[in-house]
């Protein structure tokens, strides 16, 4: 395929859905990079700014392989089992210490993580 030929319809969903996961990922690893863990040890605190760095790294990456959708291989099954298992980590919080208030925001976090990675694996496989 030429790089100027039109994407396929399977590419543009992984694209989209890259975007989107970058998108979370750069907003999200900023404001827990400047907010910290409050009210926390400094312990906590660093692990927590440690894991935001990581968060964010995850958003370069993912509008890296957007950009760059046409030559990415496992790289994007990478990204949405990474994407998957976050989502998972939030569902053993949830069912260890509860659903932070408000419930509502919480809930709207997880379903991303819990969706786009199927559509991502499933719309790359398609591909072909």
């Amino acid at each position: 395929m030429t790089p100027d030929a039109p994407l396929l319809a399977s590419q543009l969903v992984v694209r989209v859905c890259l975007f989107l996961a970058a998108a979370i990922a750069l907003f999200g690893g900023t404001v827990q990079m400047v907010l910290g863990q409050p009210d926390t040890s400094p312990r906590l605190d660093n692990v927590h700014r440690f894991m935001a760095g990581i968060y964010f790294s995850m958003g370069v990456i993912c509008a890296w392989a957007a950009v760059t959708i046409r030559q990415q291989g496992d790289l994007v099954y990478l990204i949405a089992l990474g994407i998957l298992l976050g989502g998972f980590g939030r569902l053993v919080s949830m069912s260890k210490v509860g659903l932070p208030q408000p419930k509502g925001v919480w809930i709207a976090y997880l379903t991303p993580e819990l969706v786009l990675p199927f559509v991502i694996a499933i719309a790359h496989h398609a591909r072909g």
